[in-house]
């Protein structure tokens, strides 16, 4: 295995010793069509130091790694970010093979690990701006929490200006490129895009706050080093700017057309208001769910301030691809959001019904009144389609001018 997989350089004292995960298609919900990477890193300090494992299966990939630079039974220390499984699946069995002097997590993290594994050993809780000692060099810790659990936090390496910053600035790309600045910037900022739609977006506050802390902390942060995707090492602003507008959800002047259709009458309506909202100068994104996954309604809607949802009617309820993404929605929280229902209700009604309380629910503005036809729309309905449209366009530009 050392002889197939190396570790990275990335900085003076710090590898990259993860691992590439090529066949991910699923992450909880959120499609993966480019795969991922679990990013572990070794700190060749005078403590040798692990800095997160990785998902399960992969824990010989990693340690092969870690063997081409150092044989890992002289690791002496493990530092847990972040104690989702996709980090610390393998983290007991890393912990027999190499039988470090301490593990180090958050103090949820210590909790977290415990209800995980269900196991005895003993993990040390460090605090909010605590440094550790690595000898030569020190770590200092700082809890983000609820970015995105609560046992959340980032390690700054001071020597080299290496933030190890879990899943913050990560992204689930697989690539041997190690590093943002050897990727296309229209490929970095869609895979970004999509993580913090489908990952981060429900903790944007929280974002808000941490960029704020980071930056009052002075640190002469030189390097972002996630645990997916690739490091940053150039171009910091970049990423940084973008985490900054995303977690701000301003509204833009862009709707998000979103619908599931049975005989394609709720198609039409929702490509009525589409045509509307297009020729009032908005930019308008229409998917159906017969033919788009979740993932990528959210990524359009990251960058919105309209949400127009529509659905059949089917056995007193929305079809569920439609209360698929909906669930899927609410739970992520987008903020800032005008919107409106509409769908085709055959001889009961609910859909729309139900589609308006979940947007009342996530806290969207309702700004058009919901539209409903059985059956088929004839013209009067598809006028009062492109009504919608309108008046939806017309809130827009009110409030984004």
């Amino acid at each position: 295995m050392a002889d197939i997989y190396s570790a990275i350089k990335i900085s003076e004292h710090v590898y990259w010793v993860g691992a590439i995960d090529w066949s991910i298609r699923d992450f909880h919900g959120y499609t993966t069509p480019h795969g991922s990477t679990y990013n572990a890193y070794l700190v060749m300090a005078d403590k040798i130091t692990l800095i997160d494992a990785v998902k399960a299966p992969f824990m010989d990939e990693m340690l092969a790694r870690v063997a081409s630079v150092v044989d890992p039974s002289k690791i002496d220390y493990i530092i847990s970010n972040h104690s989702e499984q996709d980090h610390s699946g393998c983290l007991l069995k890393v912990i027999d093979r190499v039988k470090p002097q301490k593990v180090f997590a958050s103090s949820m993290g210590v909790k977290t690990l415990k209800d995980i594994f269900h196991d005895d050993y003993n993990i040390e809780p460090v605090k909010d701006g605590e440094k550790l000692s690595l000898g030569n060099m020190d770590l200092q810790f700082m809890e983000t929490r609820m970015i995105h659990w609560p046992d959340s936090m980032f390690s700054y390496l001071e020597k080299d200006g290496v933030l190890f910053s879990q899943d913050a600035f990560g992204m689930h790309l697989a690539t041997f490129e190690r590093f943002a600045d050897e990727l296309p910037a229209d490929q970095l900022e869609y895979e970004a895009a999509t993580y913090y739609a489908n990952i981060v977006l429900p903790y944007s506050p929280v974002v808000k706050k941490t960029l704020e802390k980071v930056a009052a902390t002075g640190w002469g942060i030189k390097i972002f080093a996630p645990d997916h995707g690739p490091v940053w090492r150039k171009d910091l602003g970049l990423i940084i700017d973008l985490y900054e507008k995303w977690a701000l959800q301003k509204p833009a002047e862009k709707a998000v057309v979103v619908y599931a259709t049975m005989w394609h009458s709720t198609e039409m309506m929702a490509k009525a208001i589409a045509e509307s909202l297009a020729a009032e100068g908005v930019r308008v994104k229409l998917l159906s769910m017969n033919d788009v996954h979740r993932s990528e309604v959210v990524y359009e809607v990251l960058e919105a301030g309209a949400l127009i949802v529509g659905s059949s009617t089917l056995n007193n309820n929305m079809l569920p691809q439609m209360a698929d993404v909906m669930t899927y929605l609410k739970g992520l929280k987008p903020a800032n959001l005008v919107g409106a229902a509409f769908g085709s209700i055959g001889w009961s009604g609910e859909s729309v019904r139900d589609l308006e309380t979940i947007l009342k629910e996530m806290k969207v503005d309702i700004v058009a009144e919901a539209i409903s036809v059985r059956h088929v729309p004839d013209k009067d309905v598809l006028l009062k389609c492109h009504d919608l449209g309108r008046t939806i366009a017309a809130e827009l530009k009110k409030r984004t001018a």
